[in-house]
């Protein structure tokens, strides 16, 4: 009798245990508070900061760069010296170069000889005609000889004079042929010569090195770029967005810039590129962007350390609204072709269908479905259905 008891009682314990493992229990959810606040909806992208005017310093005239000894970072200021182009020395000459310009002293030098020689002749018939024409101008005063003959000696004596210039002029340019000839077998050599000057490459601009470009020294071409300056003041943020986004985008909309390596900064829209560039993404699409620049709005000395060039992250606001009814975009499901939440209502999930205006990626904007004071369960389950009971995990949560 006993042992019965006891073996009714072990049932009765395992029905009731399965009972109560078996029975329907509230579904544990987290839940926030539908407040009222503020909302913008912003379009997040990744830019670059650059300096609004740079300055590439490039070499006026060919020659051989000294060794640039200032770097980036360093300040300059107008006028100061930041290069120096010497005079570059002449190049090797191959063995065929050697004879070509060996051979052409040599005729230089035998077209010096025959000018030398022509000066001399032209100098010995310019004296006999000196002489000639006194002697006829003596007779020609005694009435020996007619005046006819006495101007022909003059005249004689006037053109020999000029042979002997020309004779001169052309031992001057054989002269200097023979230099230019003997130029051409100088070879290279690392020494400016004496006497040559320097060109001094001046800064355009009071403000920093941002690049140097060609540092050792070498022999540079007219425009070969040597360096990068810019004023460090006078920064901007270049936003590369998509066109979709791009026409939705205005001037002078706010942004801010953030993810530099400091605290957020306030930013301007100062102009929109009215062209887009294809640029292919990480995953292989081509997508249409176009160039917003903003403006710094904080003071220079809040940024200072943003440099030229830095990755930065920036939000530009596209739309503002206050006092708007606010619902976590965690909160919102599609419940066929419209958005639902759903409601806390005695313990209950309810369905509740809503309609959407603007929205971030943290809120919606509600414009009917839902008013402020309501409990809405945020992250709901494939398996949480309408009607069934619900307990939150913790108190409701509000918008920060």
């Amino acid at each position: 009798m006993v042992g019965r008891i006891i073996s009714i009682a072990i049932i009765a314990c395992i029905l009731a245990g399965a009972a109560w493992a078996l029975w329907p229990r509230p579904v544990a959810v987290e839940v926030a508070v539908i407040e009222r606040g503020s909302l913008a909806v912003t379009v997040e992208e990744e830019g670059v900061s650059r300096i609004r005017e740079v300055y590439r310093v490039t070499a006026p005239v060919a020659g051989r760069l000294v060794r640039v000894d200032i770097h980036a970072g360093d300040p300059v200021t107008l006028g100061q010296t930041v290069a120096v182009i010497e005079p570059a020395p002449p190049g090797l000459l191959d063995e065929r170069s050697r004879l070509i310009a060996e051979a052409a002293v040599a005729a230089a030098e035998a077209a010096v000889q025959l000018a030398e020689a022509s000066l001399s002749e032209a100098q010995s018939r310019a004296g006999y005609a000196d002489a000639d024409a006194t002697r006829k101008a003596a007779l020609a005063e005694r009435g020996v000889v007619s005046a006819q003959v006495n101007e022909q000696a003059t005249l004689a004596l006037s053109m020999a004079k000029r042979d002997v210039q020309v004779a001169q002029a052309t031992l001057a340019m054989r002269q200097q042929d023979l230099e230019s000839a003997r130029a051409t077998l100088i070879q290279g050599s690392a020494t400016t010569p004496a006497g040559q000057c320097c060109a001094d490459v001046p800064s355009p601009i009071a403000g920093q090195v941002l690049t140097v470009l060609t540092e050792s020294e070498q022999a540079v071409q007219p425009g070969t770029p040597l360096m990068e300056l810019g004023e460090p003041a006078n920064m901007e943020v270049v936003v590369q967005v998509l066109s979709f986004d791009a026409v939705r985008i205005t001037l002078g909309a706010p942004a801010t810039i953030r993810n530099w390596g400091g605290e957020p900064l306030r930013a301007r829209v100062s102009s929109i590129s009215p062209a887009a560039v294809t640029k292919v993404s990480a995953l292989g699409i081509e997508e249409q962007r176009t160039e917003v620049v903003l403006d710094l709005l904080d003071p220079p000395q809040v940024w200072s350390r943003l440099g030229h060039g830095f990755r930065v992250v920036a939000d530009i606001v596209v739309w503002e609204g206050k006092d708007r009814v606010l619902v976590p975009i965690g909160a919102l499901f599609r419940d066929a072709d419209q958005w639902a939440v759903f409601r806390v209502i005695d313990g209950k999930a309810r369905l509740a269908l809503i309609q959407l205006g603007q929205r971030n990626a943290d809120f919606a904007e509600v414009l009917s479905g839902l008013d402020p004071g309501d409990i809405v369960i945020t992250h709901p389950g494939d398996t949480l259905v309408d009607g069934v009971d619900v307990d939150s995990a913790g108190p409701p949560e509000t918008r920060q």
